[in-house]
């Protein structure tokens, strides 16, 4: 299943009067840099890209709604994945629920040679067999970057957790690579 990528920010009516940290523009400028990662950071993480676009979208609402730093990008940028955590985090606890509607309509096709990017991916397969706590790690600190103290912070760790936490992934996934002969 493909996603086709918004090009432009959600069309949100922003009373400034309301209190909300942003106009229009900002929003919108704010939403250009951040929705993608965001969207990237959550669908690796949980492993399912609809998932991801739900909780990316119900992120900037609670974004807007909260009190938000305002000490620049870099801080409103790890709030948003601070707040994406915890609604990835909030999914996982909830007891599961199964219906049919639940599940994708690929699941009900044969699948083919048009199969998506993800399912051919060479770290698809290793990603998987990590808990999800290791892959929001990986994640956050080899795609996006972020520092142990970050990644800390994002994810409501202590830093010398994440350290060694981080440390034991990479340590996995490596090992995964290697049995799989891609290392």
């Amino acid at each position: 299943m493909t996603t086709i990528w918004p090009q432009a920010a959600p069309a949100i009516a922003l009373d400034e009067a309301a209190g909300l940290p942003m106009d229009n523009g900002a929003f919108a400028a704010f939403y250009e840099r951040t929705a993608r990662p965001l969207w990237a950071y959550l669908a690796r993480s949980s492993g399912d890209s609809m998932l991801a676009e739900d909780l990316m979208q119900e992120s900037f609402v609670r974004y807007l709604c909260a009190d938000a730093p305002t000490d620049g990008d870099v801080e409103a940028r790890r709030y948003l994945f601070r707040i994406g955590s915890n609604l990835l985090r909030d999914h996982w606890r909830r007891p599961a629920q199964s219906s049919i509607e639940d599940l994708p309509e690929m699941s009900f096709t044969a699948a083919d040679a048009t199969a998506s990017w993800e399912a051919r991916a060479l770290l698809a397969p290793a990603l998987a067999s990590l808990k999800p706590r290791e892959r929001q790690m990986l994640w956050l600190a080899h795609a996006e970057g972020y520092s142990h103290r970050e990644v800390a912070e994002i994810m409501g760790m202590g830093s010398a957790s994440v350290r060694l936490l981080l440390f034991r992934a990479r340590r996995k996934l490596a090992t995964l690579l290697e049995k799989g002969g891609l290392a």
